[in-house]
């Protein structure tokens, strides 16, 4: 298990979920996990699924259990990524040191844009293929407004909110961020008024922000460091998979090096660029067959091989069976094509 998978629960997790009547161990055992989870330090990314997902079985309603977390949330009890933001010179400084700091406390990373009179956030996964549930997507869009209410001391609303999954009842959520929701969306953005932006932060701390800032950034740059080029040149490849083959020059150009010396690095930590191509199509091509609508050959396209056979030629060479017969005995359905 590489270090940067693990997941750190805020101390003010359970706290905030004590408030509510929500007692940490039942949502433990709704999420079959082992109750020592609650002691752990870090969690894995699906554990820390599994427990977003019981606290939103528990609390029964989505929009309820995104609205309520973010405000019971103590600012005491925030992480020092987070007191970074709370504590920023305005609304924009804070929302950027979020973004920067976020990848400090994967498993979302969230991307900012200024444009026009608009500022929009969005949220992806990161070392992730399996969307997080909707409540963990609610309640961290519904998180960067509330910082926002709190640091300006304004009861500030969003322009529009944008879900890619159904989010219980749209207009109690509609109520809280004060604008229009769109459920089934491409993806998960929350839209801010720029204006709001320059609002100065009641809660600006210069003193406290000059001993967090470095330790942070040091933290973050110790990260980057830590994270191997092979996962990040496997990351790179996975998105640019479909309908063809990515090549080794456009890859190291996004890890801003020249193909020898990502040749090098691979290398030295025991790869190629072949044979980690070769993973990444093969471990993409089991996902999309566990997908029952896909059909084999919008398999073979989407993991970026341009006829049939020579998906079928690779995947006996991985799985030593053919793509349909994998696909009868791990979903248990006929195979479709």
């Amino acid at each position: 298990m590489t270090s940067h998978n693990r997941i750190k629960i805020p101390a003010g997790f359970w706290a905030g979920l004590r408030q509510l009547g929500i007692a940490a161990h039942d949502v433990i055992r709704k999420a079959r996990l082992p109750l020592t989870i609650i002691t752990e330090p870090a969690v894995t990314t699906a554990q820390y699924f599994a427990i977003w997902q019981a606290y939103s079985d528990l609390i029964g309603d989505t929009a309820k259990g995104i609205i309520k977390l973010p405000t019971v949330f103590e600012a005491a009890q925030y992480p020092p990524s987070v007191l970074a933001t709370y504590h920023a010179r305005d609304y924009r400084d804070a929302l950027n040191r979020m973004v920067r700091y976020k990848q400090l406390c994967p498993p979302e990373s969230l991307r900012i844009t200024e444009e026009g009179e608009h500022c929009t956030i969005e949220l992806k996964w990161l070392h992730s293929d399996q969307p997080g549930p909707p409540i963990l997507v609610g309640v961290t869009l519904a998180f960067l407004l509330e910082l926002g209410r709190r640091g300006t001391g304004q009861p500030l609303t969003a322009k529009f909110v944008e879900f890619s999954h159904s989010m219980g009842d749209v207009q109690a959520l509609e109520a809280y961020f004060g604008c229009r929701i769109q459920i089934g969306a491409d993806c998960n953005r929350l839209t801010l008024h720029r204006r709001d932006l320059d609002r100065p932060f009641v809660s600006y701390n210069a003193e406290l922000l000059q001993i967090l800032t470095p330790v942070l950034d040091q933290s973050l740059d110790v990260q980057h460091s830590r994270r191997s080029i092979t996962e990040m040149a496997k990351w790179i490849m996975k998105r640019s998979l479909t309908g063809g083959r990515p090549d080794i020059r456009a890859v190291a150009s996004e890890l801003g090096m020249s193909d020898r010396t990502l040749q090098r690095r691979l290398a030295e930590e025991g790869t190629s660029f072949n044979l980690l191509l070769s993973q990444v199509r093969n471990e993409q091509a089991r996902e999309y067959l566990a997908d029952p609508s896909l059909d084999i050959k919008e398999v073979a396209f989407l993991i970026g091989y341009e006829d049939q056979n020579s998906f079928y030629r690779a995947f006996r060479l991985w799985e030593g069976d053919s793509p349909s017969n994998w696909r009868t005995e791990h979903l248990g359905t006929n195979p479709i094509n």
